[in-house]
C-alpha cells in the first residue's frame, strides 16, 4: 500500500470538498439574497382609490415601488405630494413604466376594465399581476386573462380588502376543527351608504358607476366579496343555482347601474345568502357562519362571536377580539412577495388565487344574468 498517494488522495478530496462547501454555502447565500431583496413593483392606474393601500403603506422594505403608468398627471401629482413620491416615478403608459422600472410584479389601480389590458401586456413578459377585486368586468374577460396568465406561467392573484380580517381566517379554521358543525349557511353583507355620499374623488366616482367600466354597480363592486368567501369555505365548490335581485334606491346618484343586490347561492348541503349594497346606513363588511351545532360571527375585522346551540333559543356565547394576522398573511403586497419569491404556495381555492376567482365571476356573471332576466340560473345537474 502506498501511504504517500492515499495521503494525497485524502488532501485532495479534503480540498474538494472545501471547494464544494464553499460553492454551496455562495449558492445558498445568493438565494436567500434574492428571496430577501425587495420585490420590485410597478402600479397600473391611480384612479382605483385603494391605490392608497400600497402608496401609503408603511416602508417595510418588502417592496419597491419602481414606475407608476398613470395619464392623468394632475392626479398623480396630488398622490405625489400626498405620499411623497417623485413625479419622475410616473409614465403615461403602461409599456414606458415595464421599460424603465422593470418590475417583477404589477398592481392594477384603474378601471376593472382595465384588468385585462394589464395581463395582455404583463403576461407574455412574465411579470406578476395581482389585480383588485372583481379579477373582471365579466367572465369573458376573466377567461382570457386565466389562458393569458397559464400560458405564461405568471401568478394572477385578486385582492379583497377581507382576505386579510383575521376574523375570516379564525371562523374558516374553526368551521374547519368542526367547532359548529357542518356548514349549512353563509350569511354575507357589504357597503356603505353609496359612492357620491361617502364622498369618493371624481376620479373613482367617474367609472365605478359606469356598467362597462366597473361590470355593474353593487353587485359586483360588493356582490364578489360574499362570493369570493363562500368559495372558500366549500373548497372550491360550485353553487347548483343563483337567483338575484338589484335594485336602484339612489336613481340620482347611481343613474347607470344597480345599488342595491340580494344574492341566493344553493349548493347541495348549504346555501349562502349575499347582501351587497350601497345603500347601508352604515358602511359594513361582515359574515355570519351558520353549522348543525352553531353560529360564528365575524362582526368586523378584529370582533368575533360563537355562539353554541342549548336548547330551543338558548345558546353560550364567547367573544373575542383578534390581533392582526402574522406576515405576509396581514397585508397583500407582503403576501405577493411571498408567493412570487415561492416563500409560500397559496392553499387550493384560497381567497386571492386564480381557481377561486375563476368561481366567483362565473357566479357573479350567473347573478347579474339572474338579476336581468327574473329567473333562477342553473349552474350544474342537480345531484342523484
Amino acid at each position: 500500500m502506498d501511504i504517500k498517494k492515499i495521503t494525497a488522495s485524502f488532501r485532495l478530496d479534503k480540498r474538494v470538498n472545501n471547494y464544494l462547501f464553499f460553492f454551496f454555502l455562495i449558492a445558498f447565500c445568493q438565494t436567500n439574497y434574492a428571496q430577501d431583496k425587495p420585490l420590485r413593483v410597478g402600479i397600473s392606474g391611480l384612479t382605483h382609490t385603494h391605490v392608497h393601500w400600497i402608496l401609503g403603506r408603511e416602508d417595510i422594505g418588502d417592496i419597491e415601488i419602481v414606475g407608476i403608468a398613470e395619464t392623468n398627471r394632475e392626479l398623480a401629482k396630488r398622490y405625489s405630494e400626498q405620499h411623497g413620491f417623485p413625479m419622475s416615478l410616473v409614465y403615461d403608459s403602461l409599456e414606458e413604466m415595464i421599460q424603465a422600472g422593470n418590475p417583477e410584479a404589477v398592481t392594477a389601480f384603474g378601471t376593472i376594465f382595465d384588468h385585462l389590458k394589464v395581463v395582455e401586456i404583463c403576461a407574455p413578459k412574465g411579470i406578476h399581476v395581482m389585480v383588485e377585486k372583481p379579477m373582471s368586468v365579466s367572465l369573458e374577460h376573466a377567461q382570457k386573462m386565466k389562458e393569458l396568465a397559464v400560458q405564461h406561467g405568471i401568478q394572477l392573484l385578486t385582492n379583497y380588502e377581507t382576505s386579510w380580517y383575521p376574523t375570516n381566517h379564525t371562523a374558516y379554521d374553526w368551521l374547519r376543527k368542526d367547532s359548529i358543525g357542518d356548514l349549512r349557511k353563509l350569511v354575507v353583507r357589504d357597503g356603505h351608504k353609496g359612492p357620491k355620499k361617502i364622498g369618493i374623488n371624481s376620479e373613482f366616482l367617474e367609472w365605478l358607476t359606469d356598467p362597462v367600466l366597473n361590470g355593474g354597480g353593487a353587485i359586483t363592486d360588493f356582490g364578489c366579496y360574499g362570493i369570493n368567501l363562500m368559495t372558500w369555505m366549500t373548497g372550491g365548490e360550485k353553487p347548483l343555482s343563483v337567483t338575484a335581485v338589484t335594485q336602484q334606491q339612489q336613481p340620482e346618484n347611481n343613474p347607470k347601474v344597480d345599488d342595491d343586490a340580494t344574492i341566493i347561492l344553493r349548493y347541495e348541503n348549504c346555501n349562502a345568502i349575499i347582501q351587497a349594497s350601497w345603500d347601508w346606513p352604515i358602511g359594513r363588511k361582515d359574515m355570519e357562519v351558520y353549522g348543525i351545532r352553531g353560529v360564528i360571527y365575524s362582526d368586523n375585522r378584529h370582533d368575533l362571536r360563537i355562539r353554541i346551540a342549548e336548547g330551543y333559543d338558548g345558546y353560550r356565547e364567547n367573544q373575542y377580539r383578534l390581533e392582526e394576522l402574522d406576515p405576509p398573511m396581514n397585508d397583500p403586497f407582503s403576501y405577493l412577495k411571498a408567493v412570487i419569491r415561492k416563500q409560500l404556495k397559496p392553499e387550493p381555492y384560497g381567497l386571492y388565487t386564480l381557481e377561486n376567482n375563476m368561481i366567483v365571476m362565473e357566479v357573479l356573471n350567473a347573478a347579474i344574468e339572474s338579476a336581468k332576466s327574473g329567473r333562477t340560473i342553473y349552474l350544474r345537474e342537480e345531484p342523484n
